[in-house]
């Protein structure tokens, strides 16, 4: 045989004799399992299916097979607060703990029925800011009772029907009344007359068909867009009227100027009205040719069949001259 021969046997032999011991050096480093932790396995039957799982392994002294002492921390879960050993010491219902807002049970008590016939206080009703009272659109059908320091009412755009001469007794210090945008039919002849400090009297937009007696405090009076007649106005309505700067009447239903006007009337408005003639004398004195009407220097005519060129000599005192038609 070769020498090649002899070299390749001669390894194969001694690979064989180094892993003999190899495998008996692992069989002896093989630590032998403890015959008690297979004593609940039925290793004579060990055919396992989803029925008889339970039965071939018993895992409830899982834990006793294998101790993993420290390695496994001890943890308490608690997800329940203890209950209190002694039951009173729960809160009553209604209590309160510090920070906690007390409850109370919803009130079923209905508030009172107004009585009949007694009216609301007005600042119930209406805002009250130091002695103005606004009650504008807040759907009223009366005059409700105002505050005794009252001294501005605006009261516009509800459903007032009427004033009666007690609405205003005792209010002094009022000074001015708006009831604008109202359905005021009727005004009781002393409604206004004894309100010794009222300077503004604003009435438009209503259905009046007269007017009261007036005070003689009044300095603007503002009766525009109702239906008042020349005999819904009082024969020399406004001759005591010494204070009167503004009237304003229009659109209305008068035929003729009112007269005499006081000395310091400033401006009038009778436009869209019937009014078809007047006296010479309306404005003017014609006895005082000198006579000169400087603070009348706002009067309106126009809307009013009333042709102004027809009466040339009525209007010689005034600063300038009416609107209207002059032809």
């Amino acid at each position: 045989m070769c020498p090649l021969g002899w070299l390749a046997v001669t390894s194969l032999c001694l690979g064989t004799l180094w892993a003999v011991p190899a495998k008996e050096r692992r069989k002896v480093e093989k630590p032998k399992a403890d015959p008690t932790l297979y004593e609940n396995l039925d290793l004579d039957n060990y055919d396992l299916t989803l029925d008889n799982y339970g039965d071939i392994l018993d895992l409830s002294n899982y834990e006793e097979l294998y101790d993993y002492g420290d390695l496994v921390p001890k943890i308490e879960v608690g997800t329940l607060a203890p209950r209190p050993k002694d039951p009173q010491t729960l809160p009553e219902l209604g209590e309160t703990t510090a920070g906690t807002p007390k409850l109370q049970p919803p009130s079923s008590a209905v508030p009172p029925a107004p009585i009949p016939g007694l009216a609301l206080p007005c600042c119930l009703l209406c805002l009250c800011l130091g002695s103005s009272v606004y009650c504008d659109d807040a759907e009223l059908e009366r005059i409700p009772a105002l505050p005794p320091d009252t001294a501005f009412l605006y009261a516009r755009f509800n459903r007032i029907g009427a004033v009666r001469a007690g609405d205003f007794s005792g209010l002094e210090k009022l000074k001015r009344i708006d009831l604008s945008g109202n359905s005021i039919s009727w005004v009781d002849a002393d409604a206004f007359r004894l309100l010794p400090s009222l300077q503004e009297l604003l009435l438009p937009e209503n259905r009046l068909t007269a007017l009261p007696e007036l005070p003689r405090s009044l300095v603007r009076l503002d009766a525009s867009r109702n239906r008042i007649p020349s005999a819904g106005l009082r024969p020399e309505a406004f001759r005591d009227l010494k204070q009167l700067q503004f009237l304003h009447l229009s659109d209305n239903q008068l035929d003729f100027i009112p007269v005499p006007l006081p000395e310091s009337l400033r401006s009038l408005h009778l436009q869209n009205n019937n009014i078809g003639t007047m006296h010479e004398d309306t404005f003017c004195d014609s006895q005082e040719q000198g006579q000169i009407r400087r603070e009348l220097e706002d009067i309106r005519l126009d809307g009013n069949p009333i042709s102004l060129s027809l009466f040339p000599n009525a209007f010689f005192c005034l600063p300038r001259l009416p609107t209207g038609r002059f032809s």
